[in-house]
């Protein structure tokens, strides 16, 4: 993505730019790796970007999450397979709620909140089993816990009363011991997991900008330190970094100056990827996008023999692609492709 390069004379170019150095990562990723992704917002939208290249991704299965400590949590409960029952849920405001979840998951009907919480543990459960990357991504050093049971970290406070809740901002060896305890749950199911940790860009301004550098520090001290405790199967990506310099510009947030625009979400994705994929996995994501922007095309008259030899093509091309790569999973696609034919 050139977004900084401007011209000088018409003929030379500079970088009026800071460029942060991603160190090489002892491993890679590509489209066999289980994959889990956990963390905050950015976190869903590096694994929604892996569910559309067609990596077999688990995204949050306790929907967005914040803090350190409730990213351990949520591991122990999939280690365990922990199964939800309406004594874990609350009632407020016609809503039932999970102090471990995020609001998402929430309901009108006990059941259905059940439901889409013990269905997402079961599946995460067993992406768990088969597991090789584990991606993190940590929003805050902020922790609430319930102030009547302080042994309880809350995920989400669902817009509660503060009096309800006990906050602090945990330290740096607090924090590090936590990502340890992750590490290990983790690793005790999968010894080899590759883990990727980076720290949410996205900015937390509840308390001033301050509170937030030093919230960011304490989470940075504390994965630096746990990295450091294994580089071969650990690696820190700096999606932090890499917002705050190189696109400290304001033109690279969102209407609310908080969350990163789509076009900066994009740029930290294009450094993500050529930090962790192969060329032959570049290739095949540059092979299925043109497969998806075919699919997303929708033609003004569908019932012509144009279109209906454009989707002959696109079907063939999905089924070549996965002669060629069986472990793709393009159910979906084939089917989407067979009802429009028979239309």
């Amino acid at each position: 993505m050139e977004i900084f390069n401007f011209a000088v004379n018409n003929s030379t170019f500079v970088n009026f730019y800071t460029e942060i150095k991603i160190g090489k990562s002892p491993f890679g990723v590509c489209h066999t790796d289980r994959i889990l992704v956990l963390g905050s917002c950015f976190a869903d939208h590096i694994g929604r970007r892996l569910s559309e290249n067609k990596f077999s991704c688990v995204v949050n299965p306790f929907g967005t999450l914040y803090n350190p400590f409730s990213i351990l949590s949520a591991m122990k409960m999939m280690a365990q397979g922990k199964v939800f029952t309406p004594f874990d849920l609350f009632q407020s405001q016609g809503l039932w709620h999970s102090w471990a979840h995020h609001g998402s998951f929430s309901s009108t009907s006990v059941e259905e909140s059940l439901k889409m919480m013990n269905d997402a543990i079961e599946q995460a459960r067993g992406q768990l089993r088969k597991l090789d990357v584990l991606i993190i991504t940590y929003g805050t050093a902020w922790v609430y816990r319930l102030a009547q049971e302080p042994e309880v970290v809350v995920a989400n406070c669902h817009k509660e009363p503060e009096k309800r809740f006990l906050r602090s901002m945990e330290r740096v060896d607090a924090l590090a011991s936590c990502m340890r305890q992750t590490l290990a749950v983790a690793r005790a199911i999968r010894p080899q997991l590759k883990v990727i940790f980076t720290v949410s860009p996205i900015r937390h301004l509840r308390d001033g900008l301050h509170a937030n550098q030093l919230s960011k520090s304490a989470l940075l001290l504390a994965v630096d330190e746990v990295v450091a405790g294994d580089n071969r199967l650990n690696h820190y990506f700096p999606s932090y970094e890499i917002m705050m310099d190189e696109l400290r510009d304001y033109r690279f947030y969102d209407d609310d100056m908080v969350h990163p625009s789509s076009k900066a979400v994009e740029y930290i994705w294009e450094r993500f990827s050529s930090t962790y994929f192969s060329q032959q996995t570049l290739g095949l994501m540059k092979d299925w996008k043109s497969i998806a922007l075919g699919l997303a095309h929708r033609p003004l008259h569908a019932d012509t023999d144009a279109y209906r030899q454009f989707l002959e093509s696109l079907l063939e091309k999905i089924t070549n692609i996965k002669k060629q790569h069986p472990y793709l999973d393009v159910e979906k696609e084939l089917k989407l492709c067979n009802t429009r034919l028979e239309i």
